[in-house]
């Protein structure tokens, strides 16, 4: 969560990518790693290597825990509030629900420090600090109106998941993004949780 890796993690990582594929690390653009190159059959000594390194907190969850955060959030001036604890509580969060491993694999969720640096992804649901005390709630990569205390982000966007899923039913449709939905359902079901309508 957040793109933090601890330096046991990474010696783990490195050292799969040189047993079990080809060497080589690369960073997406989508701030995942991946080994490439892995030889025919690793591909459950690779998963049991990542699981013990605590790389894989969820295998039912695995895919759908998408969760980007301004790199350098926390570590200058331009931060106006430090997500990456939130991205790790958002993360236990996802994980806690079991129906949430029904969302799609490119379901996003964004955290940005105020800084702006995620603004031009339209993650289906994200905040971005307005300042130390709350965030703006951004669906679709639009900002919503709707402002959210801190404390309680992981629990709204938990509930923005779980209001996509269930409209999504309601609609019929085997859309993968928010903005593939008409959201007017998921909006309706978020404004008794955050007691405001944008």
């Amino acid at each position: 969560p957040g793109g933090v890796l601890t330096a046991t993690q990474l010696r783990v990582l490195s050292a799969a990518a040189a047993d079990l594929g080809d060497g080589q690390l690369e960073l997406t653009s989508r701030a995942n790693l991946q080994v490439r190159g892995l030889a025919p059959g690793s591909e459950r000594q690779l998963s049991q290597r990542l699981y013990d390194a605590g790389l894989l907190p969820s295998l039912t969850h695995e895919r759908v825990r998408n969760i980007l955060a301004s790199p350098l959030s926390g570590l200058d001036e331009r931060s106006l509030y430090d997500v990456l604890p939130v991205a790790a509580e958002l993360d236990r969060s996802l994980c806690a629900s079991a129906g949430l491993a029904e969302l799609p694999g490119r379901f996003l969720f964004t955290l940005d420090d105020g800084r702006g640096d995620l603004d031009g992804i339209d993650a289906d649901a994200g905040v971005r600090a307005a300042n130390a005390g709350e965030a703006m709630l951004r669906l679709a990569g639009a900002d919503t109106g709707v402002r959210v205390a801190w404390a309680g982000v992981p629990q709204v966007l938990t509930a923005v998941a779980d209001a996509f899923l269930a409209e999504r039913a309601a609609q019929g449709s085997s859309g993968w993004r928010l903005a593939e939905l008409d959201d007017e359902g998921v909006l309706e079901d978020l404004d008794a949780l955050v007691g405001a309508r944008p």
